[in-house]
């Protein structure tokens, strides 16, 4: 009988605590921010690749974003996803390209270096091509980067707001192709 007893509150101890868990988790998991996003907008690169051609691009931008907190300080993780074309046109005889480009970006970890700065290590992958008049792709660059930015936090290592950058590091060269968009672009648009 004492056995069962015992047994009953450790139940109950271990019970009250996996519903105190699973309701405060969705809490902190929840984001402080989400959302989608659309723009379009059009500007001359008077001289695109160093090439001298005048080129109007028209950009349109499609993309979905989510701002968390994690870990026990509470620190504040991005993540944004976004598809971007770029119409480009020589003004001077009327050939284009396309640029499409289809990336994720996310801060992978964030370190309070305990001086008033932030160190945030971000993940980009994803793809671009580039598209001849024709349809068919010119230049690619799949693959992934890793980079550090040095962030001084006001003071405010929760809050994003008023964060400035002071040092961004590449750490991770892009992996897989890489072709130089210039070098197909420039002879596309002559």
């Amino acid at each position: 009988m004492k056995y069962s007893r015992r047994f009953g509150r450790v139940a109950a101890v271990l019970t009250a605590a996996t519903v105190a868990v699973a309701m405060a988790a969705p809490v902190a998991a929840a984001p402080l921010e989400h959302g989608t996003f659309h723009d379009e907008f059009s500007f001359i690169d008077p001289d695109l690749c160093g090439a001298g051609l005048e080129v109007r691009s028209d950009v349109v931008v499609d993309g979905r974003f989510l701002v968390t907190r994690r870990g026990s300080d509470g620190l504040v993780y991005f993540m944004e996803g976004i598809h971007r074309t770029d119409t480009m046109t020589n003004l001077a005889n009327g050939r284009t390209l396309t640029e499409d480009e289809r990336t994720v970006q996310k801060d992978l970890h964030v370190t309070d270096n305990g001086d008033g700065t932030l160190t945030v290590l971000v993940l980009a992958t994803g793809n671009y091509t580039l598209y001849g008049a024709d349809g068919r792709a010119i230049a690619r660059n799949p693959g992934q980067i890793r980079f550090e930015r040095l962030i001084d936090h006001n003071g405010t290592p929760g809050d994003p707001s008023d964060d400035l950058e002071l040092a961004f590091t590449l750490v991770k060269e892009s992996t897989g192709r890489s072709d130089d968009a210039c070098q197909a672009a420039v002879p596309a648009l002559t």
